[in-house]
C-alpha cells in the first residue's frame, strides 16, 4: 500500500468512501480547457492512519489533472492540532501546519500556484464571546493568509449519516452562546464556512438573517443527502432542496459552494462502477443542482471546489474539473470567470489569478 492509497473506508472512521489509485486509472481524461485559469475553493490536506494526503498528495493530483490551478483555499479538516496547548487553542495548530504549506507553496520553488493561499481554520463558536482570544490566534498564526471559520454544524436524526468526528448537536445555529461566538466574525473580517446537510438549510437562512454583515459560504451546495433514511426520494429531496437554496440566496451575505458531490451521503453511487464516471457522466448527474444554485446565487455568489481528497473516492482530481467546465460551456466569460476563480478570490481575499 502506498502513502496516498485507502484500502478501505474503516481507516477513516467508515464515513469516507475508499481512495482505489488502481481504479482511478481507468478513467483519466484529458483536461478541457486547460487555459482555464482556477481557485480550488475548497480541499484538505491530512495525515490520518492509511491516508497521507499532504502538499506533494495534493500537487501530484493537480500536476495529472492538466488543469491550470492557480490558488487553492484550505479548508479545516482536524489536522495537526497542538498537543501541548489548552483545549480551545489546540486548533491554531492546523493554521500553523497549512501557513508552512502555503509559504513553500508562496517560495515559488514549485510552481507559480499559490496553493493554501487563503486558510479556513475551527474554532469553537459555543465559546461565546471568550472565542475572540481564539480567531486572534489565528490570525496572528497565518497572517494575510487566515480567512475565516468552519464550525461544523451536520446534525441528522438518522445518526449513520454523521462523521462522528464532527457530529453536532441539533439546532446549533439557533442557540444562543453560539450566536454570542458567531458574532465576533465580522469585526475581525472573517468569514464562516458552513457544513450541514440539505434539512438544516433554513436554519442557515435564520443565522444569515441575523447577521447580515456577516459573510457566510455554504459548502457542498448544501450537504445534499441522498442514502440511509433519505434513499430512493431523490425528486422529493431535490424540490425540498431547491426551495431552501432559493430562500437561503435572498440572504446577499450568502455565497455558495458548488462541488462536494462526490461523498458516500450524496448517494450517486459512483464509486460502484466497473470504471470511474467520465466528466459527461458527473456534469448530467450535477446538471440540476449547479444550475439551480447559479441561477438563485448568480454566478458572482457562486465558486467551484473539488473537496480533494474526500471526493477522491468516487473520481479523479482532472475528471471533475472537466465536469464543471463542460457545465458551464454556455456561460458567459464572465460567469464562468467568477464560476472558477474570481468569486473565490473575492470572497476570500487572494489575488485575482489569470
Amino acid at each position: 500500500m502506498t502513502s496516498s492509497q485507502v484500502t478501505s473506508s474503516q481507516a477513516a472512521g467508515g464515513n469516507y468512501l475508499a481512495v482505489r489509485p488502481d481504479w482511478l486509472a481507468r478513467g483519466v481524461e484529458e483536461a478541457l480547457e486547460p487555459e482555464l485559469p482556477i481557485i480550488d475553493a475548497h480541499h484538505h490536506l491530512w495525515d490520518r492512519p492509511n491516508w497521507r494526503y499532504l502538499f506533494d498528495e495534493y500537487r501530484a493530483d493537480i500536476a495529472a489533472s492538466g488543469h491550470t490551478i492557480m490558488a487553492s483555499v484550505f479548508m479545516q479538516c482536524q489536522a495537526m492540532y497542538r498537543a501541548d496547548a489548552p483545549a480551545a487553542m489546540r486548533v491554531v495548530g492546523e493554521t500553523e501546519f497549512v501557513n508552512g504549506v502555503a509559504a513553500m507553496s508562496a517560495s515559488g520553488q514549485y510552481g507559480p500556484r499559490q496553493l493554501c493561499a487563503g486558510i479556513v481554520g475551527h474554532a469553537d463558536l459555543c465559546l461565546g464571546d471568550q472565542v475572540a482570544c481564539v480567531l486572534e490566534a489565528h490570525i496572528a498564526a497565518a497572517p494575510g493568509r487566515f480567512r475565516g471559520i468552519r464550525h461544523i454544524t451536520v446534525w441528522d436524526a438518522d445518526r449513520s449519516l454523521m462523521n462522528p468526528l464532527s457530529a453536532g448537536p441539533p439546532g446549533l445555529l439557533g442557540d444562543s452562546t453560539f450566536r454570542a461566538g458567531f458574532a465576533r466574525l465580522a469585526s475581525l473580517g472573517l468569514v464562516f464556512d458552513a457544513w450541514l446537510f440539505h434539512p438544516q438549510i433554513d436554519e442557515l437562512t435564520a443565522l444569515a438573517r441575523a447577521f447580515p454583515r456577516t459573510t457566510i459560504v455554504l459548502d457542498h451546495l448544501g450537504g445534499i443527502v441522498g442514502i440511509g433514511a433519505y434513499r430512493d426520494q431523490r425528486e422529493d429531496i431535490f424540490a425540498a432542496w431547491s426551495r431552501a437554496i432559493r430562500e437561503l440566496a435572498a440572504c446577499d451575505n450568502v455565497c455558495v459552494k458548488l462541488g462536494g458531490l462526490g461523498m458516500r451521503i450524496n448517494g450517486f453511487g459512483f464509486e460502484t462502477r466497473d470504471v470511474p464516471p467520465s466528466s459527461e457522466t458527473l456534469a448530467t448527474a450535477w446538471r440540476p443542482y449547479i444550475e439551480t444554485c447559479i441561477e438563485a446565487f448568480g454566478a458572482q455568489r457562486c465558486m467551484f471546489e473539488s473537496n480533494f481528497p474526500v471526493d477522491k473516492g468516487s473520481y479523479g482530481y482532472g475528471t471533475v474539473w472537466n465536469a464543471f467546465k463542460r457545465l458551464t460551456r454556455h456561460a458567459s466569460q464572465s460567469d464562468r470567470m467568477n464560476l472558477f476563480s474570481a468569486t473565490a478570490a473575492r470572497v476570500y481575499g487572494l489575488a485575482p489569478s489569470g
